[in-house]
């Protein structure tokens, strides 16, 4: 009668294969903070002071993707030329319109307990986003990251997403493959910029795209919001350090 011994052919011995924590790539604009709609009304309220009007769900599916990139989208599709001065104005009413409305945004529910869980469990995490430095600091002081997390923002790379320059980024600066990291995102953009990265994307619902979007985009699982991945770790392969 034929069989395995303990440690032999058709056995795997405990602890033979090491497999790494993966690395999580976190945007952060209705990703981490709840501030879409903060971004969408200062959008609107800039385009109007310019005299270009534009409805607010089309605002609101280009957030997630760099201010330079939404304003060469907004030229193509309202078919008005906008000069130097006036995407220059565009912008800065826009940095203006949100700072003020600062004092609303909230971490998104399970932020701040989702990235002290990682911290935990010794999964590295960086965050990269859109937003210029200035605009990046209203989330980023409210969620309490320990000092070595790096961050990524617009100012500090060549392109933003779409492109995948800032998780790449982030991915370097944690000293780690993209293909080792999952990038963490709530809008079509982000999941975009993860596959051309080469990681693999999950899917936020809490930016207000459905997931069957997100998942055409590339998302590989898809959760409420951060409070529903922290509740799902172990489907994405975190695990307690031993």
């Amino acid at each position: 009668m034929s069989g395995s011994s303990a440690g032999g052919p058709g056995q795997l011995e405990s602890g033979r294969f090491h497999v790494p924590t993966p690395a999580f790539l976190f945007d952060l604009d209705g990703t981490l903070v709840d501030s879409v709609y903060q971004h969408v009304a200062a959008w609107q309220e800039a385009l109007t002071a310019c005299g270009i009007p534009l409805s607010v769900w089309r605002i609101h599916r280009r957030i997630g993707m760099s201010g330079g990139l939404f304003l060469s989208a907004l030229q193509r599709e309202t078919g008005v030329t906008l000069d130097a001065e006036t995407l220059t104005r565009l912008s800065t009413l826009h940095r203006e319109g949100y700072l003020s409305r600062a004092g609303s945004v909230v971490p998104l529910p399970g932020a701040r307990e989702l990235l002290r869980a990682l911290s935990d469990h010794e999964a590295p995490f960086a965050i990269a986003t859109s937003s210029a430095q200035k605009v990046a600091e209203v989330g980023l002081a409210l969620l309490e990251l320990p000092d070595h997390v790096p961050v990524v923002t617009r100012d500090l790379v060549e392109r933003a997403k779409p492109d995948p320059h800032l998780f790449l980024a982030a991915a370097e600066r944690l000293h780690v493959g993209p293909a080792r990291a999952f990038v963490v995102g709530d809008s079509i953009w982000d999941l975009l910029a993860a596959q051309r990265a080469g990681a693999l994307g999950i899917g936020l619902l809490s930016g207000g795209y459905g997931p069957e979007e997100l998942q055409a985009a590339g998302a590989y699982r898809v959760y409420q919001d951060p409070a529903d991945l922290l509740a799902h770790l172990e489907e994405v392969g975190v695990r307690p350090a031993s």
